[in-house]
């Protein structure tokens, strides 16, 4: 069985995507905690599809390149915390009596079976108690991470064939809380939205742990194709002209009001999704440590396209009437902030999920 939720040796996080691979690895300097060594590096079409490895030859000479090329130091280990896709992975807080430390692994297997919805047998799976902020509870929270042991194995194939030693595997939405949420600790459900390459992810976070997961197709690369269309350009050349995308251009003319046309759609439907995240836990959410009826009070954003639409924050919280900021990557990583030597000037919204990996790779 994998360990997903207990680490005793020093590694980096690596984040692997469909299109690209970023790496990070941390270490303390004069007591500060930053951003060691750094890198990202573009997949070839056809070696990850829809999170499924496809390739692991390819893919692993991809790691390879990707480690040799790392910014700042030179990495000194070769473990590796993994993140494991979204759409692959379960995750889900479920509620247990209190019963004695070793009789809860053999409780928590039992009562798996009715969660995780493919047979015990063909995933890998493990739990971690989840402690409440405050007070005693008559039962425990735990949360259940499991994975199809097929996807699994292609990961730790290929990074093994690297000549990597793949030490975790675990969610985006684990490391990307990890990342984003001060102390591991949120008194009120907290929603992250995380834009990706080929996906938006969403996970509520509350008390210690993260409570709820989805993802949806909506995408950097879909709002680049809405754009180029709009344009009549190749999606290539949508890059340059990122200091025009602007939900506020609806008054502006030509390429202005064109972009303000293409984006407006694809933001409209992310807000209705998000709408139905946030219904869909306020309705399900029964197994709260918290008080019972907690509603999602902010919202973080992250991504590679978190920070270039101009207005999004305004727009996105306007609509829902909750607060909607920028996620903060550096909230658990080098106090000086993002200008701390050593840290991703201009990409840590894109390298949450590797600075959240990378956060497990240090903790003992």
């Amino acid at each position: 069985m994998f360990d997903f939720l207990t680490l005793k040796l020093s590694a980096f996080g690596l984040d692997i995507s469909d299109l690209s691979i970023k790496l990070a690895y941390l270490k303390k300097k004069k007591g500060i905690l930053g951003v060691a060594s750094y890198g990202e590096t573009k997949l070839k079409p056809g070696l990850v599809e829809k999170g499924e490895i496809k390739d692991e030859k390819g893919l692993a000479d991809a790691i390879k390149a990707a480690v040799k090329q790392v910014k700042g130091e030179k990495l000194s280990t070769n473990r590796v915390i993994v993140g494991l896709p979204e759409e692959k992975t379960f995750s889900e807080v479920i509620q247990m009596p209190k019963t004695k430390e070793e009789d809860l692994r053999k409780a928590v297997y039992f009562e798996a079976e009715n969660h995780i919805p493919l047979p015990i047998e063909q995933v890998y799976l493990d739990f971690q108690a989840v402690e409440p902020l405050s007070g005693q509870s008559d039962h425990i929270d735990v949360l259940l991470s499991a994975i199809p042991k097929t996807i699994a194995d292609g990961y730790v194939a290929a990074i093994k064939k690297a000549g990597l030693r793949p030490m975790v595997l675990e969610s985006e939405s684990q490391a990307v809380a990890r990342a984003l949420i001060k102390d591991n600790t949120a008194t009120a459900p907290v929603l992250i939205v995380d834009i990706g390459a080929v996906r938006t992810i969403f996970t509520v976070f509350s008390g210690r742990s993260l409570r709820f997961t989805s993802s949806i197709p909506i995408s950097c690369n879909e709002i680049t194709a809405a754009i180029a269309r709009a344009l009549s350009i190749d999606i290539g050349q949508v890059e340059a002209l990122s200091a025009r995308f602007d939900l506020r251009a609806r008054d502006k003319g030509g390429e202005g009001r064109k972009i303000f046309e293409a984006l407006v759609p694809v933001f409209t439907d992310l807000l209705e999704q998000i709408k139905k995240c946030i219904d869909y836990y306020q309705t399900h959410s029964h197994y709260e440590n918290l008080a019972e009826g907690k509603k999602v009070e902010k919202i973080y954003l992250c991504g590679g396209w978190a920070n270039i639409v101009k207005d999004l924050v305004d727009f996105l919280g306007a609509e829902l009437k909750i607060p909607v900021e920028l996620a903060n990557p550096w909230v658990n990583i080098a106090p000086g902030g993002p200008e701390t030597e050593g840290n991703l000037p201009g990409h840590g919204l894109s390298f949450v999920t590797a600075l959240g990996l990378a956060l497990r790779g240090i903790q003992q």
